[in-house]
């Protein structure tokens, strides 16, 4: 990392940018029906959570609005609000929450996997969609309160 003039950490670009590519060209590559019906799904939910449109994002992932980020090194740069990237395994939903505090939603979620911020879907039929919805917009909540502590 470079240090700017005033000696801050300039941003680095993140490999995932928003591409200018369509989403329902995406989409339409998708060749699983039932992927492609939960994508449109998970399309209306984040874009009613954040009131932006959906987006691609590098290759593969979804994403909604913008938010800033700085790390305690000083890296910072850009990345979605939330957003999501069809698998083969399942759909991941990127999600700006510390997971572990919401043990009881996603207890009541129904089937799912986690990871560092993320939520593995095989089906948006496997889960609750309330709850889904919840965590959704606590993640958008909280991406905007992190965006404007940056």
């Amino acid at each position: 990392m470079a240090a700017g003039a005033n000696g801050d950490t300039e941003s680095v670009a993140n490999k995932t940018q928003p591409t200018g590519a369509d989403v329902e060209e995406f989409l339409g590559t998708l060749t699983d029906d039932v992927t492609r019906a939960d994508c449109g799904h998970l399309i209306d939910l984040m874009r009613a959570a954040t009131g932006e449109p959906a987006a691609m994002w590098g290759p593969s992932i979804i994403g909604f609005g913008n938010r800033t980020y700085r790390y305690a090194s000083g890296h910072h740069g850009n990345t979605a609000l939330i957003g999501f990237a069809p698998r083969s395994t399942a759909l991941v939903l990127y999600l700006s929450l510390d997971l572990d505090d919401h043990r009881d939603a996603l207890q009541r979620l129904g089937k799912h996997r986690t990871g560092k911020g993320c939520l593995y879907i095989k089906r948006l039929a496997d889960v609750d969609e309330s709850e889904l919805r919840a965590l959704i917009e606590s993640s958008v909540r909280a991406a905007r309160a992190l965006s404007a502590d940056s």
